[in-house]
């Protein structure tokens, strides 16, 4: 069952680009990563998901219905945490949360004091105290307050410290674990490729791949590098050869395609050493932006 459904969702802002024909879903239970480096369309294509803002053109659906028509009841059953968060800065944590969750219109004390156990948030400090990680802290305790069933997460973990990272992560598993669908938003790659099932790729707009991220790893590309005496780079001209760089009697590169290709060019040289492997995600996502 598909929890998010995005047809050709186009933004623009006057003549400047946000978002051109984005096609998408999600599907229940799943943790779904939108990854894409800072400008290329993640936040706006939340905000839009959210109905902050109107497409300029397209369609987005959530829980089966269309999100600028039914934004206030849509919006009742989801979390979600911004890139930047700003708060009432003279209000107390426990204030601005009791806050929060009288929207919703139940007491989640029991929940609040839960979730701030966990992420070591402090309730009775004030807002302008806290540092920009702890401001984060909050940002997500409010996401979750309420028990979504979707939960949107776009940058969540700057500011937060390693060790916090991982009480963060593991709190992610635990809600998927109980139901919740996660729309990871991030261009910190590692991340997604620890925490997410299934990955889109966004570049200046416009989705370039969505894949499974084992797939994506496994089925897609291979790693190559090979070192060998008197190496011709050119002895590498294959197709499906990509990212080829040579330095010092070693060559490297992305290779999609039959590998035997690869290998019966390997058997032909004097090689001191070879690798193929999985690249990394990272790797990947690079590979499309070059």
């Amino acid at each position: 069952m598909s929890i998010i459904e995005v047809s050709k969702l186009t933004k623009y802002y006057g003549k400047a680009r946000g978002i051109v024909d984005v096609s998408f879903g999600v599907e229940a239970g799943e943790i779904f990563g939108f990854i894409g480096p800072n400008g290329a369309g993640k936040s706006t294509t939340i905000r839009l998901l959210l109905s902050l803002i109107h497409p300029t053109s397209g369609s987005a659906r959530m829980f089966g219905q269309d999100v600028a028509a039914h934004g206030p009841e849509i919006r009742c059953d989801i979390g979600y945490l911004p890139s930047e968060v700003y708060y009432y800065e003279g209000m107390k944590v426990i204030d601005l949360l009791r806050y929060s969750a009288s929207f919703y219109g139940h007491d989640s004390t029991e929940r609040m004091r839960a979730l701030a156990q966990t992420m070591e948030l402090e309730l009775n400090r004030r807002i302008s105290d806290l540092s920009y990680g702890n401001k984060k802290k909050v940002g997500i305790v409010q996401g979750l307050l309420h028990s979504p069933k979707l939960l949107f997460l776009d940058e969540p973990t700057a500011g937060l410290d390693p060790l916090m990272q991982r009480k963060f992560f593991n709190l992610i598993r635990e809600e998927n674990a109980r139901g919740v669908t996660v729309f990871f938003s991030s261009h910190i790659l590692g991340e997604v490729q620890r925490l997410c099932t299934r990955v889109g790729i966004i570049r200046e707009g416009r989705i370039v791949e969505i894949s499974n991220i084992r797939a994506l790893q496994q089925n897609n590309y291979k790693k190559v590098q090979v070192a060998a005496d008197g190496l011709n780079p050119a002895a590498f001209n294959l197709p499906g050869v990509t990212n080829l760089q040579s330095e010092n009697g070693t060559v490297s590169f992305f290779f999609k395609g039959d590998i035997n290709a690869v290998l019966h060019r390997i058997s032909a040289l004097q090689v001191t050493d070879v690798s193929i492997e999985e690249p990394t995600l990272e790797e990947i996502f690079m590979h499309y932006y070059e």
